[in-house]
């Protein structure tokens, strides 16, 4: 997590040393009348450039700890707020270093924990005002950050997060059993084998942890969707195929499956292919990263498919999608066999846990 560390006071700025030397990747800013009391390595920014300095900074840290009143900060980051997805942390401290308030983003974006860690370095105590955390329970947005899955529909957090506040009936589906193991029992929630037996349950709202593709109409309300994203796209393409034509290729046949894109954690490929421009910008449009492998790696993997002389004469290997995915899915369950296309090829692997 990177964190941008500013002061604006005398006793801010000697509060930041305290708090910089807990952090371990920091960048601390204060304001220049203060920087002797700031020590070595700091950067200085005059008073009148404070909310420029801070807008300026907003995109390229991870969370923010502002030595500050939260008056100040409350008027500089309202025009600079967007979504729990994307906001970062932002944790507040008093002069006197009495509060380590979390002020946004508590949950997603790590704020509560940055307060914890703050109150921990500088001895205040930490302030945090989010409902499931100050009732002692757990909240299905950390949930979610915890065990790495993506959240489908965003604003399906509150709805749950409050049912679990009113002791209200949630029906999950989760083949994972990771819901019930992290919940430990805190809240009302009922655990089915199916998504029709808890629909057809009588809770007043409903978690799916599922990779598979929901048809809307048959879905009960309010539904938070976690996606575990436990699928590798193994995709080999000819030279120039763009990312429109890769992605409509991919979503035909994920479609067909019953798969959401939204349950692709990775693409692999063969090293040949890491600068394919289509394939890697198609990667940055479903945000995920592009692993490559060299001939010799794929050439190891038994795969089920006939080998394919167009593949061996263009990249020196007799197949690419298959033992790509099978690689990096830890040889897990190929639910895809190869399948092509003009320009494409494809083949839909599930990671194998544990």
């Amino acid at each position: 997590m990177r964190i941008a560390l500013v002061a604006i006071t005398r006793r801010g700025a000697q509060l930041g040393q305290r708090v910089r030397r807990a952090m371990a990747d920091c960048d601390y800013y204060v304001s220049r009348r203060y920087a002797g009391q700031a020590g070595t390595g700091c950067n200085c920014f005059e008073p009148a450039e404070l909310s420029p300095l801070i807008a300026s900074l907003w995109k390229k840290y991870d969370g923010f700890v502002l030595i500050m009143a939260t008056g100040i900060v409350v008027r500089m980051i309202a025009p600079l707020l967007q979504s729990k997805e994307t906001d970062p942390a932002v944790v507040c401290i008093d002069d006197s270093g009495k509060f380590a308030i979390s002020l946004l983003s508590g949950h997603l974006g790590g704020a509560n924990e940055l307060a914890e860690r703050c109150a921990f370095a500088s001895g205040a105590r930490a302030v945090i005002t989010t409902a499931t955390d100050a009732n002692a329970l757990p909240s299905f947005d950390m949930l979610a950050k915890e065990q790495g899955w993506l959240i489908e529909d965003i604003t399906q957090v509150k709805h749950l997060n409050a049912l679990l506040l009113d002791n209200e009936e949630i029906a999950a589906v989760d083949r994972s059993g990771r819901v019930r193991s992290w919940l430990h029992g805190r809240g009302n929630v009922s655990f089915f084998k199916t998504y029709a037996e808890a629909a057809n349950s009588t809770a007043h709202g409903f978690l799916f942890v599922t990779d598979c593709k929901l048809p809307q109409q048959t879905c009960p309300e309010p539904l938070l969707v976690l996606r575990p994203r436990s699928l590798v796209l193994g995709i080999g393409c000819n030279r120039g195929t763009p990312a429109d034509e890769i992605e409509a290729f991919v979503e035909l046949h994920l479609k067909r499956l019953f798969l959401s894109p939204k349950g692709v954690r990775c693409i692999a490929s063969i090293t040949a292919k890491r600068d394919e421009a289509g394939l890697v910008k198609y990667a940055e449009r479903l945000g995920v990263p592009l692993h490559c492998f060299d001939s010799h790696e794929l050439e190891q993997v038994a795969y089920p498919s006939p080998p394919s002389e167009h593949a061996l004469a263009a990249v020196g290997v007799a197949a690419v999608a298959e033992p790509a995915a099978l690689l990096a899915s830890g040889h897990g369950n190929l639910l895809l066999k190869k399948v092509k296309s003009a320009n494409v090829t494809l083949a839909v692997a599930e990671i194998k846990e544990g």
